[in-house]
């Protein structure tokens, strides 16, 4: 991946929201990523594709559930900058999380 592959996906506000959700809470199911989104499933299916695609976030199955995290193997570079950017919104989205929690999605 380049720098400017990375920021190409980062752009759209959708996808770095999932990133940061990811970075902060481990791993998320797409319901929890619409919850948190106010987005439908179809579109943040759409969005995980492209993460996927670039290799930023692996999946797993779990019944009928698919979970999300974060790649370890993203480059370093790569890890660094989703980093900072979270440093950047930490508060925000654990706002967030701890929104949903209550809602209980």
């Amino acid at each position: 991946m380049l720098p400017v592959q990375l920021f190409k996906l980062l752009a759209d506000e959708t996808r770095t929201t999932i990133i940061l959700l990811l970075r902060e809470a481990g791993e998320l199911c797409v319901c929890d990523l619409c919850t948190l989104t106010q987005q439908s499933q179809p579109k943040i299916s759409r969005h995980i594709a492209l993460l996927r695609d670039a290799e930023l976030i692996l999946d797993r199955r779990e019944g009928k559930w698919i979970h999300y995290r974060l790649s370890p193997h993203m480059p370093a570079w790569a890890a660094s900058i989703i980093d900072t950017a979270w440093n950047s919104q930490r508060e925000e989205v654990r706002e967030s999380l701890k929104n949903a929690a209550a809602i209980g999605c």
